[in-house]
């Protein structure tokens, strides 16, 4: 029996990779967050809203329940938001960064923290790929929040693997990024203003031109990574160049 718990489950690259994974009898998938769309004998919902961190504390045995027979557990941090399109300094409520690390950081690093305290002892083998981006890379005007969040998924996820080789364990981590993916976060990026996003008219091209990956294609290509992660020996991936 393998163990997925998938954080953003309900739609998009979540709920993609949820229902390759459950084409296989032998896996376990657990989605986490708030709502739920999946319907599978061998799929568990598991209520949870990320901007309310306190609450997030308060259920997170809720998620990393024991799993005995388990030989395999992977915890995939999925969920994340792009926040408010706009530039810092330019009527941008304080708050709204505030909302993004929570999610896109505080979050996922409080779900793999719990995850490796948890299964520490567990025979299984254990995997944890952080969803990240390529804008965590490369600035993007509008995005700076977005942007620094995922920079610092990526930086945690490299250090986390380095603390595991230091103890000498067999867990790994990534952080993968999917590539530009047809979501309803691509849909909100072709809607931004131009005054506040000045790289617009290049996401609309890739709608219009038919250069937007599906989810289902992207699902598909990342159950096949996590099947053969003994292959990928960076931290670092990307969707991009995996067959």
């Amino acid at each position: 029996m393998n163990i997925y718990i998938i954080t953003g489950a309900s739609k998009g690259i979540g709920k993609a990779i949820a229902q390759e994974l459950l084409k296989d009898e032998n896996n376990r998938v657990v989605g986490v967050q708030r709502t739920d769309t999946l319907r599978h004998p061998n799929y568990r919902h598991q209520p949870m809203d990320f901007s309310d961190i306190e609450a997030v504390e308060h259920n997170l045995q809720k998620v990393f329940l024991p799993y005995e027979g388990a030989e395999k557990l992977v915890l995939i941090n999925n969920a994340g938001t792009l926040g408010d399109i706009g530039y810092v300094g330019e009527q941008m409520p304080n708050e709204r960064f505030e909302f993004v690390f929570d999610i896109n950081v505080i979050v996922p690093a409080m779900l793999m923290n719990t995850f490796l305290e948890v299964y520490r002892q567990h025979p299984a083998r254990k995997v944890v790929v952080n969803v990240s981006s390529g804008a965590g890379k490369y600035p993007v005007d509008g995005w700076a929040s977005y942007c620094a969040s995922k920079a610092a998924l990526d930086m945690l996820s490299l250090t986390v693997q380095k603390e595991q080789e230091v103890r000498g364990t067999s867990t790994k981590i990534y952080a993968l990024s999917p590539g530009v993916v047809d979501t309803a976060m691509q849909a909100s990026i072709r809607e931004a203003d131009v005054n506040r996003f000045s790289n617009v008219a290049k996401f609309q091209d890739y709608k219009a031109n038919g250069e937007l990956a599906t989810p289902e294609e992207v699902g598909r290509k990342i159950v096949h990574f996590l099947h053969n992660t003994d292959q990928y020996k960076d931290v670092i991936v990307s969707v991009r160049d995996m067959p």
